[in-house]
């Protein structure tokens, strides 16, 4: 099945719905920074959870960005999320393996450990909105809905998952669901929403038991008068970096270092965080940005 996310209403509108299958994504994470396992649970769960969140924003160049800070020997991880469903991100220690949790699941929060959800809303325009909540578990499913709840004050369930075996990754996606105002004042439909979720087995099982995003929205909400949007989005793992920009984090450098680059070492070799692409500038773009720089400097005196 494609990556994919869809929208959907129900409850006259009081409840809002998004699902996201993001297995071919997770999986090119996986192999472009060398995931381990938990590696690749922890980075998978927080893309989907990324893109579900950009799937609120109203402008087109809106983006989010999810950044974790633990304690754990995974260190941290860094997701970059947009409305128009692309997505990035990379963990501070991709090799790190650890033993399975006391559910004999990947212990992603071992991994992550106590620390810190950074948040920050790019709207597309303005100044960037940003917002700290302190980690409830670090298995990520949690902490997010930990932060929509207390930051956004948005009733909030969130599922996401990771299936990563000997073959790759075989399964992975989330799904939100959040109460709004006028029907979080409707304590029976609150209930009911509240012991359905309560009953869903995680999210990997369901794909991997073939349903459809469509399919699993019927199952919770097909008689609370659901509405799934005729749109279907199609995501992907994409990353903004390119030559132009690498060029132009060097040129921040200043001469003296990027002339030791040329003395040395005959160009610079710059690797992206994000991605794991590499670049290569050699020493006569160096040399351009050395005469850049000193252009630039006579101009302004």
């Amino acid at each position: 099945m494609a990556d994919q996310l869809i929208r959907a209403t129900a409850a006259d509108d009081g409840i809002r719905a998004v699902g996201v299958i993001t297995t071919r994504l997770t999986e090119e994470a996986r192999q472009r920074h060398r995931l381990s396992y938990v590696a690749t649970a922890a980075l998978g769960r927080t893309m989907s959870a990324g893109l579900l969140l950009a799937s609120s924003m109203k402008q087109a160049e809106a983006r989010i960005n999810l950044r974790i800070r633990g304690d754990g020997p995974l260190q941290g991880i860094l997701v970059d999320a947009g409305l128009d469903g692309t997505v990035r991100g990379y963990v501070t220690n991709p090799g790190v393996e650890l033993p399975p949790n006391s559910k004999g699941k990947l212990d992603v929060g071992g991994a992550v450990g106590k620390g810190f959800l950074y948040v920050v809303r790019d709207m597309g325009y303005g100044y960037p909105y940003s917002s700290t909540v302190e980690l409830v578990s670090g298995e990520i499913g949690e902490d997010v809905t930990h932060y929509l709840v207390t930051s956004e004050q948005t009733p909030s369930a969130l599922a996401l998952g990771v299936f990563v075996g000997a073959q790759g990754v075989t399964a992975a996606g989330g799904l939100l669901i959040q109460v709004l105002p006028k029907a979080a004042q409707d304590p029976a439909l609150v209930e009911l929403l509240e012991s359905r979720l309560s009953h869903l087995q995680g999210f990997t099982p369901l794909l991997q038991a073939g349903q459809t995003l469509p399919d699993i929205f019927t199952d919770l909400l097909g008689d609370m008068g659901l509405k799934i949007f005729p749109q279907t989005q199609m995501v992907q793992f994409q990353c903004r970096c390119s030559i132009e920009r690498v060029l132009g984090a060097l040129k921040m450098l200043g001469q003296d270092e990027l002339q030791d680059m040329i003395e040395k070492d005959d160009g610079a070799e710059v690797t992206c965080d994000f991605c794991g692409e590499i670049y290569q500038a050699t020493s006569d773009q160096l040399g351009q940005l050395i005469d850049d720089l000193k252009t630039e400097a006579g101009a302004s005196v």
